[in-house]
This record gives C-alpha cells, structure tokens and sequence, in this order.
C-alpha cells in the first residue's frame, strides 16, 4: 500500500473512531436525559398504594389512607455508579383506636412546646412536599415522639408527626 493510501485508509480509520464515539456521546445524553425526565415524572407522582415496608412505620395499623412521593436525594441518572439514596414523605389517615394507641405508648407531645434546636433531626411539618400539602388537616395541631423515630427496626431514618384529632401521620423517612 502507497504512503497516500496508508494516510487515507488511517485519516478515514481515525474519522469513523471519532463518529462511533460521538454517536455514543450522543446516545449517552440522550439516555441520560430520558432518565432525568422519567425521574422528575416519578417524583411528581402522589402514590396511594400501601406502603411496603410496614416495619419502617410500626404500629400504624390498618390505616384507611395513604398519599405519598419518593425523591432522589443524589443523581440516580448519573453514569457513575453506586446507589443513590430517597427520601420518602407521605400523609397517612389512621383508625381512631391506631391514632390513640400510638399518641399513648409512644409519648408523643406537642410539637409547638418542642425547641427544634434541641431535635436529633432538622424536619418539621413546614418541610413536606408541596403536592402533599392538600392531604394535610387544615390547623393540624402536630404532635412529636423521637421515642416513635427511633423505634426499631427501620432500615431508613424515620420522622413523625401526628395531629390525633384529625388522625393524620405525616412520615419522612429517609435512606442511610
């Protein structure tokens, strides 16, 4: 082969490398875009399926309604790899008997006459997601157990409050 053809054949080698890795940076954004929306829409989304994983929110009984959303606290459409943590926060009407039941053997007080300062969590009710809010008592009066937070077993750190008189749990759990 002439010095000409051995740069053409080389120029046209390099040429066809460069547009395979284009079109694979091209796909790669184009799938990560297609994750990025898919996420957004599932984080959007207001669940009314019953919760899964009852141990994570003990003693809540057999509750007659649900409304809750997942959000990704790190990048799950990112191309490195490893798990991303979620955040879970959700609005739960309990039965009258569940309501009273766990205000008394968990020791649950009010939340207004708590300093936040002093909590071993930042969360409180203002912090629930914008599509929950509807779900929520219109003057809750919330009360607050770390003993319920730190009840065992939970495989995701757990925050409560409940207004008995509307028998209404707003949870917030999240990964660790």
């Amino acid at each position: 082969m002439k010095t000409g053809n051995r740069a053409r054949a080389a120029a046209l080698a390099a040429a066809v490398v460069l547009l395979m890795v284009l079109g694979c940076d091209t796909a790669a954004v184009d799938e990560t875009r297609g994750c990025r929306e898919q996420r957004q829409a599932d984080e959007a989304k207001v669940r009314v399926s019953r919760w899964e994983s009852p141990e994570e929110l003990p003693f809540v009984g057999e509750y007659s309604e649900i409304h809750w959303q997942a959000r990704a606290l790190g990048n799950p459409c990112s191309r490195v790899p490893g798990p991303t943590d979620w955040e879970y926060q959700g609005v739960i009407v309990l039965r009258p008997e569940d309501a009273h039941r766990l205000a008394e053997q968990f020791d649950f007080v009010p939340f207004a006459s708590i300093d936040p300062a002093e909590l071993l969590h930042s969360h409180t009710p203002t912090d629930v997601r914008p599509d929950l809010v509807p779900f929520l008592p219109t003057r809750p009066r919330w009360l607050h157990s770390e003993i319920y937070n730190e009840t065992a077993p939970s495989t995701r750190w757990r925050v409560v409050f409940l207004d008995l008189e509307h028998r209404t749990l707003l949870f917030m759990l999240n990964d660790h």
